[in-house]
């Protein structure tokens, strides 16, 4: 299997040092020759492809996101419904080139953009692809879905590529970072990405059929029992973040992942009353531009089919 790494380390999609550092956790792990502790080795894992229909409809527009899923997580939410890929190598290893035909493969499927889930531990391959794929006339936009937990050095790195950040904020109690995702410094992480991503992209930019072109949307899914960690962060939302400058996604979609046996109350639902808190909340500190979600959104059947 070939391995990018041994390309000189000028060369735009070079694999990193040894010691790898692509995300917050810095865990040093020499990929060249074992995953790191996001289960990200030394080529890309690509789980699955599709033409996304469920994203926010800014995104999807009439004919899908064109989203590719890799495998592994530099996070790894406890409750993560992605878990089948996320908790483990989950997916089959790509080179640059292949990437790249995959990104050409969406865009000849008439997607809107290229929606890339959960690449941050490969960003170098990705770029390496990225530029790949606009050599051979490649121009949609391109979405960087990511959990939130990003260096800012990251999202420098990926200016001239990223046109639409998706970036979650997951968590804003330290305390529930660590139980949930053993990162209880996700909040100044995330919360230092959500503003350098804001300040890259500038105020939301939308095109025809209200498609959008360039922006930040910052998803919020709210937790069974949390809902006031929610709250929180949408403070933190309204006081330092530009007004204008972001879309929000408050999300109702948290769905018990099977077979992961989560105590209360991350085994049940969200219950009504704690989404509707949440959303009164957004309403009274003005974080009205953006997306809701009805109680149907939580369901299983909105899981892709994973190669694993």
């Amino acid at each position: 299997m070939p391995l990018e790494a041994l390309q000189p380390a000028a060369r735009p999609g070079a694999l990193p040092p040894a010691a790898c550092t692509l995300c917050p956790r810095r865990c040093g792990a020499n990929r060249r020759v074992a995953a790191g502790r996001c289960h990200g080795g030394g080529l890309p894992l690509v789980a699955h492809t599709m033409l996304h229909h469920w994203e926010e409809p800014c995104l999807a527009g009439t004919r899908g996101s064109g989203t590719v899923f890799f495998g592994g997580c530099p996070l790894g939410c406890l409750f993560c419904q992605n878990h089948a890929i996320s908790h483990r190598a989950g997916g089959a290893p790509h080179t640059a080139q292949q990437l790249a035909a995959r990104f050409l493969a969406m865009q000849q499927r008439g997607a809107h953009n290229l929606n890339l889930v959960t690449a941050g531990h490969y960003r170098p391959w990705v770029q390496r692809a990225l530029a790949l794929a606009r050599a051979q006339g490649f121009s949609l936009p391109v979405v960087w879905n990511s959990g939130g937990y990003e260096t800012t050095e990251a999202l420098d790195a990926l200016a001239a590529d990223v046109d639409i950040w998706l970036l979650d904020l997951k968590f804003h109690a330290a305390a529930l970072a660590a139980t949930l995702a053993d990162a209880p410094d996700y909040f100044p992480v995330a919360s230092a990405a959500a503003k350098q991503a804001c300040r890259l992209a500038g105020p939301p930019v939308f095109g025809g059929g209200g498609l959008l072109r360039r922006g930040v949307i910052l998803r919020l899914l709210v937790l069974p029992g949390h809902h006031k960690d929610a709250m929180a962060l949408l403070r933190f939302m309204a006081s330092e973040l530009p007004r204008g400058g972001f879309l929000l996604s408050l999300m109702r979609q948290y769905t018990p992942p099977p077979g992961l046996g989560l105590p209360r109350p991350l085994s049940r639902r969200l219950a009504s009353y704690e989404y509707r808190q949440v959303l009164d909340e957004a309403e009274r500190l003005g974080l009205a531009t953006g997306y809701t979600q009805q109680a149907e959104s939580a369901s299983a059947a909105y899981i892709p089919p994973f190669e694993v």
